[in-house]
């Protein structure tokens, strides 16, 4: 077994069936995990910010910063290894967009990347059936390639699933 971690604004994809696909201390950030039961893949971007109008530079080293760049960057990496270039078939599952250390919602950014997440999601004709988004405590995400699992854990919390 093997684990393929993703750090912020990262995007991976493994169908390798001994791989873990896991991102670490997601507090406004947003895993967007990608499932394709036809080929067996798993993938996942780590998401910072809602859109790349605002950093144009940042999108040509790190296009999974950004909801609007790296879920079709990771569309497009699935795609080459057998999945559907549209998404089609496609499991989506989130986990994130904390509120962490804005305590009087000034920026939101955990909720702004949510709906960012989804917007984008919906142009691909896609929507998560499962999501453990916003509170006030930060994520870690291992997604599971064997199962598509996916299991959350938090300082001071017990595991979870989603």
């Amino acid at each position: 077994m093997s684990n393929l971690i993703l750090g912020v604004g990262e995007f991976g994809a493994s169908k390798d069936q001994a791989d873990i696909v896991k991102t670490f201390a997601l507090g406004s950030c947003i895993a967007v995990v990608l499932m394709c039961p036809k080929t067996r893949t798993v993938g996942m971007v780590h998401v910072a910010l809602p859109e790349s109008k605002i950093n144009p530079d940042k999108v040509k080293t790190r296009p999974g910063y950004f909801a609007d760049t790296g879920i079709p960057a990771l569309i497009k990496q699935m795609a080459g290894m057998g999945c559907d270039p549209r998404g089609r078939g496609f499991i989506v599952k989130l986990a994130g967009g904390a509120k962490i250390m804005d305590p009087n919602n000034t920026f939101n950014i955990g909720k702004r990347n949510a709906l960012a997440v989804k917007k984008t999601l919906w142009k691909y004709a896609l929507g998560p059936v499962a999501e453990d988004l916003g509170a006030t405590y930060s994520r870690t995400v291992s997604v599971s390639v064997t199962t598509g699992e996916i299991t959350l854990s938090s300082p001071g919390r017990s595991d979870w699933k989603i």
